[in-house]
């Protein structure tokens, strides 16, 4: 059983996505916070980060977003498929998305983590961005219920 969904539902939520790339040494895995914008997936990284240079050198990759609920029953996949790019990281969209994560009010986030992880304006920040060539959805929640959905209601 399969079913399609819109995936605006989720890309919205502060979801782990994992970013798979591919290296001499075969393929490689890196969890990763992303934001929607503009028709692409923007994703942190660093000049210097693995993700980064594996993907100025093969620039395909692929990339899975689960929500998955256990007690109410929900299950849905979201993919990406195509080519990334690497950014500059704008400060906005950095800001962005970090309050997706870390929530709007800046003055809450914890200064250990800006300071020593984010570094929000280091000029070595990077911004992987990957407008999908292909996307797919699969909506699986139905684990608990049998064949009627958990998620959403509408879906049949």
């Amino acid at each position: 059983m399969k079913a399609n969904f819109d995936p605006d539902g989720i890309i919205r939520l502060p979801l782990m996505a994992n970013l798979a790339t591919v290296c001499s040494e075969g393929p490689r895995n890196a969890p990763v916070w992303f934001l929607w914008e503009e028709n692409a997936l923007w994703m942190l990284g660093g000049k210097d980060g693995s993700s980064v240079q594996r993907l100025i050198r093969n620039p395909q990759c692929a990339v899975e977003i689960v929500h998955f609920e256990n007690e109410r029953g929900i299950l849905l996949h979201l993919g990406f498929r195509g080519n990334a790019t690497i950014e500059t990281a704008s400060v906005s969209r950095f800001k962005r998305l970090l309050s997706k994560y870390l929530g709007s009010d800046e003055a809450l986030w914890n200064s250990w983590f800006i300071e020593n992880i984010a570094q929000i304006n280091n000029p070595a920040n990077r911004m992987i961005k990957l407008v999908p060539e292909s996307t797919f959805t699969n909506n699986v929640s139905f684990f608990r219920t049998g064949p009627a959905f958990a998620w959403p209601e509408e879906v049949t």
